[in-house]
């Protein structure tokens, strides 16, 4: 396993439509086993091959049980709800936007040896699907964030959020 680059916001590989997996071999689980080690100490939630110059239909997802599920060629097949929240990503470091998702996402996809299957999970991960699949389809947060945060609002905004743990924790 290697760590792999994470391509920042510019590279035009972040702006392409990614290729489907059509052979499940030793290069795509070295491919994932990369990612998730480069996902993991990135401290991100999330990672799509485009971000690591890799232009096919890949990514990883950390479940908020801190499970890293491996997600080939996938699709969302069923959204329901509607959350609106903070995010970033690791191709956009230090930039923070409030996006709207839907709260529960199930995927369809395959696993590193092309067996299909689905998964279904609600908030953070739910964001996390979308964001992933999204970045397969060559697009970045930041074209569909409600609005992009200054680094004035984003302290507001974190502050704001730990009040209302604290409240909750009450």
């Amino acid at each position: 396993m290697a760590l792999r680059t994470i391509v920042k916001q510019g590279d035009e590989c972040l702006q392409k439509v990614c290729r489907p997996v059509t052979e499940f071999n030793d290069r795509l689980h070295t491919l994932l086993d990369d990612m998730k080690e480069t996902l993991i100490d990135s401290g991100g939630v999330g990672l799509a091959a485009p971000q690591v110059g890799v232009l096919r239909r890949v990514c990883v997802v950390m479940n908020e049980d801190e499970e890293i599920i491996e997600l080939v060629n996938p699709e969302i097949i069923a959204a329901e709800g509607e959350q609106t929240g903070l995010e970033g990503c690791l191709s956009v470091p230090g930039r923070y936007g409030i996006v709207t998702r839907p709260y529960v996402v199930r995927v369809r996809a395959q696993d590193r040896d092309g067996n299909t299957f689905e998964v279904e999970d609600e908030d953070l991960t739910a964001r996390c699907f979308c964001h992933e699949l999204a970045h397969l389809d060559g697009q970045l947060y930041v074209e569909v964030a409600d609005r992009m945060l200054s680094d004035e609002e984003l302290e507001e905004y974190i502050r704001q959020m730990e009040e209302e743990m604290e409240e909750d924790e009450d």
